[in-house]
């Protein structure tokens, strides 16, 4: 397959390149360069910039994976050069785009984020996040139909991604695990890797449809157990932390986030690792010397 990522060289766009290459993929990176540019050396690298993507237009791909599509008018821009020059467009978006946070078990069809009368299209604030993956999400199949893909995901952990919680460096530095949210408070992630192989799948076997890319819903005792198991004798967890890293409110008011329905996209094709061996896997990756990137908003 022809494959053409948008970003890819960080986080989890790397790892959606080293899956893509390791399946003997043909890739060209579109982006502006300035993101760990030596990363994928034998790699086609169009430079340029989401607001003017004309340089796209002389290529042509069987399909692209969209993990930068963030401002509505760059993506409008990107799928009005693409159109008629890929195969299927599948877009990188984010469980932010649900209405309800209250809500267990939603499915992809579950009620969707307005956009606000006179919002902006051009530039971003954190309030037009989940809004703004909502519209992408619409003027992407207006425009492809049946050949677009929109993936929804939060937490991503694994390696070059932001530590889950600051748990895999304390883990790989004999540090008690901290956590402010309930014991019980529910949550998902899902492993960078796992969601590269899924975005992957989708693109090259042209698979349609919004699709909730997350892992089971635990709670968090649950989940600090499992990564517990990543080293020997850790120091007790510390469930009362000067710093709330997590963010997530006490009240319940947004349990339904984090309790998603994840059938569908179980059923077509995305596979979870045990949380242990995703645990087990960053702490390596901190132990062997590198430094998690911070959180992406």
């Amino acid at each position: 397959m022809r494959l053409l990522v948008l970003g890819g060289t960080k986080n989890l766009g790397r790892h959606v390149v080293e899956a893509a290459l390791a399946d003997g993929h043909e890739v060209t990176l579109f982006n502006r360069g300035q993101t760990n540019p030596g990363l994928f050396p034998s790699v086609r690298r169009i430079v340029g910039d989401r607001a003017a993507p004309e340089a796209l237009a002389a290529g042509e791909w069987d399909g692209v994976i969209d993990m930068s599509g963030l401002l509505v008018r760059d993506v409008t821009l990107s799928a009005s050069v693409l159109r008629d020059r890929c195969g299927h467009y599948t877009y990188m978006s984010s469980i932010a785009v649900y209405a309800s946070k209250t809500t267990p078990d939603m499915t992809e069809s579950a009620p969707l984020l307005p956009w606000p009368a006179g919002a902006p299209e051009d530039h971003f604030t954190m309030d037009l996040y989940g809004p703004s993956k909502v519209r992408n999400e619409s003027l992407l199949t207006a425009t492809f139909g049946d050949r677009t893909a929109a993936v929804r995901s939060g937490f991503v952990v694994g390696p070059y991604n932001p530590d889950f919680g600051n748990w895999g460096w304390a883990l790989a530095h004999n540090l008690p695990m901290e956590c402010a949210a309930r014991p019980d408070q529910p949550i998902q992630y899902i492993d960078a890797r796992d969601l590269a192989a899924f975005l992957l799948h989708l693109t090259a076997n042209r698979i349609p449809g919004p699709f909730n890319a997350v892992g089971p819903t635990r709670t968090m005792t649950h989940l600090a157990a499992a990564w517990r198991t990543a080293v020997p004798d850790p120091p007790p967890m510390d469930w009362s932390p000067a710093v709330d890293r997590f963010h997530l409110p006490h009240d319940g008011s947004n349990d339904g986030t984090f309790q998603l329905n994840n059938t569908h996209a179980r059923t077509s094709g995305l596979n979870l690792r045990p949380d242990q061996q995703t645990a087990h896997d960053y702490v390596t990756w901190v132990k062997t010397g590198n430094v998690p990137p911070p959180p992406p908003h």
